[in-house]
């Protein structure tokens, strides 16, 4: 159970975004629960409460007990659950790095949509902390604006709301925890994952623009946690080209973006203002296309890859790379994107070096690939992948140089 402890205490309406139970102890279903939280130093609350001297600061100790609660609460209960007081709460000592904080809650009384809750807090037997707990249960239906037009063939998940004017058609299988905005429309053979967010005017899963379309069965499919925002455009695939679009999770997509059919993006993606795919072009992880640049169809645009502003992109982006301009060029590596993403140095030295065989050597290509796969300072996951991305394009890869691009290599 413990690998499923965030989904299950997504439950838990504007809980602290930071899971405080480690494990359970022991459990009566529907009565009782003990689970336990190692509390260990580097815990981001330490930094600043209090620097020198670290504490579990008292609230969190309640925000712990009514995590465990709602791990009890939901067995039985299908909604969120919400923490609506805290009664007679006593703290009785610190509580600090290196402890291990034992949590029992056990529910009481019910009235209604209302449950009592003792909980107590402790070390090695001792009592640092008690309190009764109040919490609700929440009605998990969803919630549909009386003006949106929702197809009774549609599958709605807990928790979404739908706003006004919205049009959700038949075959659509929403998320839960979903959001809807209004006006915006959401059509043909479309499932969309939890927690994403479809702005006012958003127009998702309707027919591709393909003049070779007739009408078959496609289909558009979805990730968790991803951002539609207002106006932006999603079809679904073609039979031609293997009959669906496809998206990752926690992916953002700002106003006007336009993802055409048969595309398939990655993960943790980036699109600007008027971003546009042509249709059956590949995304991968982690990518930025910048505000109003287009990719041409069945290119490629490899993961950490950044596509600056207004750029035109015709052949496959490189990976891990900078590709700018109408055509786009190579501005050299992605260093600060790769940074951002948690990359060492080490890992950023390599591909610089293998950059520099590709873009700053007067070797052609292949010349180039061979030097790079022969070099045992770069032999690695990431150059790998670089290696292999340029050796599986169809269309080609951007390895013309930008007018800047053996300072952009060094930067």
């Amino acid at each position: 159970m413990t690998a499923g402890f965030p989904r299950v205490l997504d439950r838990l309406r504007d809980r602290y975004p930071s899971l405080l139970v480690d494990r359970i102890d022991e459990h009566e279903p529907g009565r009782r629960m003990a689970a336990i939280k190692n509390v260990t130093v580097n815990e981001e609350f330490f930094q600043g409460h209090y620097p020198g001297t670290p504490l579990l600061p008292a609230v969190l100790t309640i925000e712990a007990l009514a995590q465990v609660a709602t791990l009890l609460l939901v067995e039985r209960h299908p909604g969120q659950v919400s923490l609506r007081g805290v009664n007679r709460a006593k703290f009785r000592r610190q509580v600090v790095p290196g402890d291990r904080l034992r949590l029992d809650v056990t529910l009481g009384e019910r009235r209604g949509p209302l449950v009592f809750a003792d909980g107590v807090a402790s070390v090695n037997g001792q009592t640092v902390a008690e309190a009764q707990l109040l919490l609700a249960t929440l009605d998990a239906s969803p919630a549909v604006d009386p003006s949106a037009r929702v197809h009774p063939d549609a599958r709605i998940g807990e928790g979404t709301v739908i706003g006004p004017f919205a049009v959700i058609g038949p075959m659509v299988v929403l998320g839960r925890d979903c959001r809807v905005g209004a006006s915006a429309v959401i059509d043909g053979n479309t499932r969309i994952g939890d927690g994403t967010e479809i702005f006012p005017f958003a127009s998702i899963g309707l027919p591709p623009q393909d003049l070779k379309y007739r009408g078959e069965d496609t289909r558009l499919t979805i990730g968790r946690r991803n951002i539609f925002r207002e106006f932006v455009t999603v079809h679904r695939g073609t039979a031609g080209g293997g009959g669906e679009t496809s998206i990752g999770d926690e992916n953002l997509f700002m106003a006007y973006a336009h993802v055409a059919h048969d595309c398939h993006i990655g993960h943790h993606t980036i699109f600007g203002n008027a971003a546009t795919l042509g249709g059956h072009v590949s995304v991968g992880d982690y990518a930025t296309i910048s505000a109003y640049s287009g990719v041409h169809q069945f290119c490629r645009v490899g993961r950490h890859a950044f596509i600056g502003g207004y750029s035109v992109v015709t052949k496959d982006a490189l990976p891990f790379a900078k590709s700018v301009g109408n055509r786009a060029r190579v501005f050299g590596l992605n260093k600060i994107g790769l940074l951002r993403r948690g990359f060492t140095e080490e890992r950023v030295g390599q591909l610089k070096r293998a950059y520099r065989y590709l873009l700053q050597s007067k070797l052609n290509t292949s010349q180039a690939l061979q030097q790079i796969e022969q070099d045992p300072t770069l032999a690695s996951e990431d150059v790998a992948h670089l290696v292999d991305f340029i050796r599986t394009a169809t269309r080609g890869v951007i390895l013309r140089r930008g007018r800047r691009s053996d300072d952009a290599v060094d930067d």
